[in-house]
């Protein structure tokens, strides 16, 4: 998705960075449907492979559970590549990312977790402890160290005032239940269009799983209508964290609501399925995908004190623990060839 303009070509952010881009590995197609993404992931091995073959890694640190970075583990795992995974042993059940995630942990060498939760499930599976670390979410690193922008400088950047209350919304395909994330969607739309006059919405398009453009058309034409309604199909990071600090909530079914919300003292409501089972805040609000139900917990955040909230996903030295692991790993030789570890389910 960095690379194309549909989702905001954000690989400009990266370069604005600084950072260097070794190769850029073309996997996205135009569609949305199931056998788009499995052509998607088909590219991307090959790409990585590619990649693989012409940069000689000595290792591969990936982060997460999407299909992109499926295809980049196996590419690594054919190659000999060990594999470090970020944020292994998370679940989500209303997703597919569930299986993905999984999958990454039994091909990868080194488990950076975020929580030990996390890190029981990661044994769970047989990894050796010795190679299971507690580390948080590294996307937190970024709220310690980023100066945000105020309200005034994020009011310039984005060319449009913020509202006397404003949502932050973010609703991904729930790629577990086939056809339903349009419906959900227009459940959340109408329990939306419920609200008083003066809350303004805050949108970022979906993601590039199965359903996720049919779910943008629809979100467009409904915003298109309504003045109070803005789209992004991406906002950078630093408009994002800076928008997020400055909204009453956030709202939909994106994992950012769960990991970096808390972090700013606001309330989350959490949609649906497609995050059930991850570990979450007090802050966090969970709701059916009916619009009575969003309505209510909507109506529950204007009241809800969150600035007392703890983040159970670290502190924001994620990478400072993540650099330390990769530092004491023995040579591929010896993480190549693991072990299935049988844990002592007595000690847990």
């Amino acid at each position: 998705m960095h690379l194309s303009p549909e989702f905001g070509l954000t690989v400009r952010d990266i370069e604005r960075d600084g950072l260097p881009i070794a190769r850029r590995v073309e996997m996205l197609l135009s569609g949305d449907t199931a056998g788009s993404v499995a052509k998607s992931m088909g590219l991307g091995l090959i790409g990585m492979s590619d990649a693989l073959e012409q940069l000689r890694p000595d290792m591969m640190l990936v982060l997460g559970d999407r299909f992109e970075i499926m295809a980049a583990a196996q590419a690594a795992m054919i190659h000999n590549i060990p594999i470090a995974h970020i944020a292994g042993g998370d679940t989500t059940e209303g997703a597919f990312d569930e299986a993905i995630r999984h999958a990454i942990t039994k091909m990868s060498h080194l488990h950076l977790v975020t929580t030990e939760s996390s890190a029981l499930r990661v044994m769970q599976m047989g990894e050796a402890p010795a190679y299971v670390r507690v580390v948080g979410n590294p996307g937190l690193d970024h709220l310690r160290r980023r100066v945000l922008l105020d309200r005034s400088a994020l009011e310039a950047s984005l060319g449009v005032s913020l509202g006397a209350r404003n949502l932050l919304i973010t609703f991904h395909p729930v790629t577990l239940e086939p056809g339903e994330g349009v419906r959900q969607q227009e459940e959340l739309l109408s329990a939306l269009d419920d609200l008083p006059a003066d809350v303004t919405f805050w949108f970022t398009l979906p993601n590039a799983d199965t359903g996720g453009r049919a779910l943008a058309a629809a979100l467009e034409a409904w915003a298109a209508q309504r003045a109070r309604a803005h789209v992004f199909a991406s906002l950078g990071q630093l408009r994002y964290l800076s928008l997020m600090a400055q909204v009453d909530a956030v709202v939909g079914n994106s994992s950012s609501g769960l990991y970096e919300a808390p972090s700013f003292g606001i309330p989350t409501i959490d949609i649906g399925d497609r995050q059930r089972g991850r570990l979450a805040a007090a802050s966090v609000l969970h709701c059916e995908p009916e619009a009575s139900a969003i309505t209510d917990c909507i109506s529950r955040a204007w009241n809800f004190d969150a600035s007392a909230t703890i983040n159970p996903y670290g502190d924001g030295h994620s990478a400072e623990r993540i650099v330390d692991a990769l530092r004491q790993l023995p040579d591929a030789k010896t993480l190549l060839k693991k072990t299935f570890t049988v844990i002592d389910r007595g000690s847990h």
